[in-house]
């Protein structure tokens, strides 16, 4: 069963959530691309991708693509020449972060851009396992946006877009408050030029994800293991890509667009996408008693059976379900077909004030003896709902 195929079974749909909301918008969204410069930051993961993917049909005359995985670069170039259902634009990829000192020359010879898109992220809970990573996640979701915010206030572009996450409303971890932070961050630039986020569900077999790492999983023949007790919200691929796509170019400034998603229809148990991954795969599940059973239980394989071991989410800042927004939020459901609008018409910051936001965090940064509780609590001094659940258990302890 080929990727496409795989996801559809899994996800239950064939076509697109968001096709009559492309189709009505087709026309507008081409006015503002066609001919343009666009920069694309992170484009080698898997949404970023995607976003290219969903915008060459728009006809941009050139995309730059800057990411720190140059192989995964490099698959982009092929993958778009091999396919070359439409015109392609000029192409061009840098292999580096954009907190390097060479993406601001990049930036100023290939400028101006029109359209800057930043899926440069970490988006992981497993991202805040110890102090390290933690510094690491904000340097890139906070204290890096902010100066390519500060080069783009010089240099405005005409829509400036900036992945967030579900998991920055009523965040429980340190990445979805970082997240939240972002988003503070770039609304306080919105008088400037034009900027939207979109927050949205877990990506079906992106790169990282824990889907993703079932396929892995089964190509080299090991165990499984699965969350019992944690349900989601799931897009394709080729959806988030067009979620952000359309965030970017028909929303209004300061919009945080999300899927429209039923908590009661749409919300599912991973454990239920597993049985119907394996299914799909002509496998049933054996049921393990732990990680130590699964892996010795690869014998079933030539049954048609694949171990799996169910535990329960108890690693820090694991959120058991997924919520877009939140009560205090002003949200439009009525603008689009499927796909809600969140107004935040002003900022908890403004654009003057946020440098000394940026400067707090890099003096606790370089603190020595710098502890996790430290980070949270500063996280919680300008995210007050912020409400950290921490057990002590990273998930990189688990298989």
């Amino acid at each position: 069963m080929n990727e496409i195929d795989l996801i559809n079974t899994v996800l239950g749909r064939e076509v697109s959530l968001f096709k009559k909301d492309l189709t009505d918008n087709y026309t507008e969204m081409g006015r503002k691309t066609k001919g343009k410069n666009v920069l694309v930051i992170g484009g080698a993961g898997t949404i970023g991708f995607h976003f290219i993917k969903a915008l060459i049909p728009l006809e941009p005359a050139r995309i730059i693509i800057i990411d720190t995985n140059e192989n995964g670069l490099a698959e982009v170039i092929r993958d778009l020449r091999s396919t070359a259902e439409y015109s392609l634009p000029e192409l061009l990829t840098y292999p580096i972060s954009f907190s390097n000192k060479i993406f601001k020359k990049i930036f100023l010879h290939h400028g101006p851009f029109q359209i800057v898109a930043n899926f440069a992220a970490h988006k992981h809970v497993r991202s805040e396992k110890d102090i390290f990573s933690i510094e690491a996640l904000l340097e890139n979701n906070l204290l890096q946006a902010f100066d390519l915010m500060e080069l783009l206030r010089i240099y405005p572009p005409e829509h400036f877009f900036c992945v967030s996450t579900d998991k920055a409303a009523n965040p429980v971890n340190i990445m979805g408050a970082s997240k939240k932070m972002m988003e503070h961050l770039i609304m306080s630039y919105s008088n400037c030029f034009k900027v939207t986020t979109a927050r949205f569900a877990n990506v079906a077999f992106s790169n990282g994800s824990l889907l993703e790492s079932f396929r892995r999983r089964m190509d080299k023949k090991q165990p499984l293991s699965c969350p019992e007790d944690v349900r989601r919200f799931f897009v394709s691929p080729e959806e988030a890509g067009q979620i952000c796509l359309m965030a970017c170019l028909l929303g209004n400034s300061s919009e945080i667009f999300f899927p429209k998603l039923h908590p009661e229809n749409d919300l599912i148990n991973i454990a239920d996408i597993l049985q119907k991954f394996l299914s799909a795969l002509s496998y049933t599940q054996y049921v393990c008693e732990s990680e130590e059973d699964a892996r010795s239980k690869r014998s079933v394989l030539s049954t048609g059976q694949y171990p799996v071991y169910y535990s329960k989410a108890d690693s820090s800042g694991e959120k058991l379900y997924e919520e877009f927004y939140t009560d205090e939020e002003k949200v439009n459901l009525s603008r689009f077909d499927m796909l809600g609008v969140i107004s935040t018409e002003t900022s908890q910051y403004q654009q003057s004030d946020f440098s000394a936001v940026v400067s707090e965090f890099r003096e606790v940064l370089d603190e020595p003896g710098l502890l996790k509780d430290d980070i949270v609590r500063l996280l919680n001094k300008h995210i007050p709902e912020f409400n950290h659940i921490e057990t002590g258990i990273s998930l990189d302890s688990k298989m």
